[in-house]
């Protein structure tokens, strides 16, 4: 099979031939249709995330068909149309067993622990907890997202940050995972005021139903202003000591902050005003992917059209174009939007 691997951290990754992967007996192979081009996967190539050891293969979120079942796996066949979330979990430890999938203590990550979907093939293992299947009429391309970016929003705002009707949501970065918690949030019937550095990312938040506004000083006084006393929930979807800050800052009384981006290297430690998060009630929540049990939920909502992760897609591209991608990612985005390798 094609795959794309780097053998150095921060070297150009390339298209290599490698053996095709063989399924385990509790797992399956996907022959991969569609995989995403994700911030997450920038962080590993750069170095960031010590799970990953070289030479590696990228890519997390994927969708594809099955084509290689293991000899103990019941509830998939080979052809299958699946998607599955980027926590492999186990489906034994306490965790699992309280349907905290995405928090399983022995999880697995495709892209980071195991070989990822940057290639035309990748290995699920425990295929019966960790594989879902795709709806006939949900893309290959639109699925992709579910897995990371789209399935992060729709997890981070519902079974976090317990969003409502009528309440506001300020979403702190419209990348790929902030566009997706535009989307949840009107979807839910919240209003959502978003905040970004780039004209072209503000532009598509507002197409998508969000008020805009620039990243400056004073932002978390204009959410104040905008939203009539704060956020009732905040996101910060980008992950930067400014944007978590400022994130926890535009909360008004008893909101919630999720965070979502992830904070790393100088940005690891940033500065929350704890005194504000007691007099206020604040509550400070981690999110982390999407658990296999919410699937069904969220994809009924995909078939019915009540969401829309299509529209959080700026680009598609080859497979080809992958290592490129990649290496785009060291450089400010000049679009908005996921981008999507179809095979």
């Amino acid at each position: 099979m094609r795959a794309v691997r780097y053998d150095r951290f921060g070297a150009t990754p390339v298209i290599v031939d490698l053996p095709t992967p063989d399924a385990p007996a509790d797992g399956v192979v996907v022959a991969v249709r569609a995989t995403g081009v994700c911030r997450s996967d920038w962080h590993a190539w750069k170095g960031h995330d010590d799970s990953v050891s070289l030479p590696h293969v990228p890519g997390h979120e994927f969708s594809g068909t099955v084509s290689a079942v293991g000899a103990d796996v019941t509830g998939f066949a080979v052809g299958d149309r699946v998607t599955a979330p980027f926590v492999f979990a186990c489906g034994t430890c306490e965790q699992c067993r309280d349907g905290a999938t995405q928090v399983c203590t022995r999880q697995q990550q495709p892209g980071f622990t195991l070989p990822g979907s940057y290639a035309e093939s990748v290995v699920v293992p425990h295929a019966d907890v960790n594989l879902v299947p795709l709806p006939d009429e949900v893309g290959f391309a639109e699925a992709a997202g579910l897995g990371c970016r789209f399935g992060t929003a729709y997890h981070a705002l519902h079974a976090r940050g317990r969003v409502a009707e009528g309440e506001w949501v300020a979403v702190f970065g419209c990348g790929g995972v902030g566009l997706s918690t535009i989307l949840v949030a009107v979807a839910t019937g919240a209003r959502v005021v978003a905040v970004d550095v780039s004209p072209a990312a503000l532009e598509r938040a507002a197409a998508l139903g969000a008020t805009t506004l620039s990243m400056g000083e004073d932002v978390a006084a204009t959410v104040h202003a905008v939203t009539g006393g704060g956020a009732h929930v905040s996101i910060d979807a980008y992950g930067s000591r400014g944007t978590s800050v400022a994130a926890v800052a535009s909360l008004r009384p008893r909101g919630r902050h999720v965070q979502v981006g992830l904070l790393l290297d100088d940005e690891a430690v940033p500065a929350i005003p704890m005194g504000r998060v007691i007099a206020d009630e604040l509550e400070l929540l981690g999110s982390h992917g999407i658990a296999v049990g919410e699937y069904a939920a969220m994809l009924d909502d995909v078939v019915a059209g009540r969401l829309r992760p299509a529209d959080s897609i700026g680009r598609t591209i080859g497979f080809d174009d992958l290592p490129a991608a990649i290496e785009s990612m060291d450089r400010p985005a000049t679009g908005a939007g996921m981008t999507v390798a179809v095979f």
